[in-house]
């Protein structure tokens, strides 16, 4: 008998455990397949069957606050239908970020992780933080300290776009670089 009511206390306090780590910090997505926060665009138009052209992603990243200083113009990084390994054509973004934590020992960035609408609910919770284990793990490898690191999934529960095309689909599976 106090077996259960312990069991039911423990099932509460990391019900609230739970919802505290996913609540939300604000701000919005939309959706830009570049991670620059316009949508629209050169970058949005380059989905094709879910793969976007190297040419238009990934390659040519800016900085936010002058040339090497700044965080990363791109902070989103897309995925490919239920995989967690990093397309090569966003190696050059991770290391963008991996340069500027780096060189910013007092940064931290956390790294939400997102799937679309397809699986259950649990199975996207799990992708989405597979997906930023992959860049934490790809991060770490370049030299950036874990403690500048923190991860989070909303698995489908943030969509980029809503939408249950395959292009939608595209945009919805990523990691987003919350500085």
């Amino acid at each position: 008998m106090q077996f259960k009511s312990y069991a039911k206390s423990l099932a509460v306090a990391v019900s609230l455990a739970v919802m505290a780590g996913c609540s939300s910090t604000g701000g919005s997505q939309d959706g830009s397949m570049d991670g620059t926060g316009t949508a629209g665009g050169v970058a949005g138009q380059g989905m094709a069957n879910g793969q976007a052209s190297g040419t238009q992603l990934g390659q040519g990243q800016g900085y936010g606050q002058g040339q090497g200083q700044g965080i990363p113009d791109q902070r989103t990084i897309y995925f490919d239908y239920d995989r967690d390994t990093i397309r090569p054509e966003f190696e050059s973004v991770l290391n963008a970020h991996a340069q500027y934590l780096r060189s910013n020992p007092n940064a931290s960035v956390i790294l939400q992780g997102h799937a679309d609408e397809r699986g259950t609910r649990e199975y996207n919770l799990g992708l989405g933080e597979r997906r930023a284990q992959s860049v934490e793990q790809f991060l770490t490898v370049q030299g950036v300290s874990p403690s500048q690191l923190e991860i989070v999934s909303y698995g489908e529960e943030r969509p980029a776009v809503e939408g249950h095309s395959e292009q939608s689909y595209a945009q919805n599976r990523r990691v987003v670089f919350d500085y």
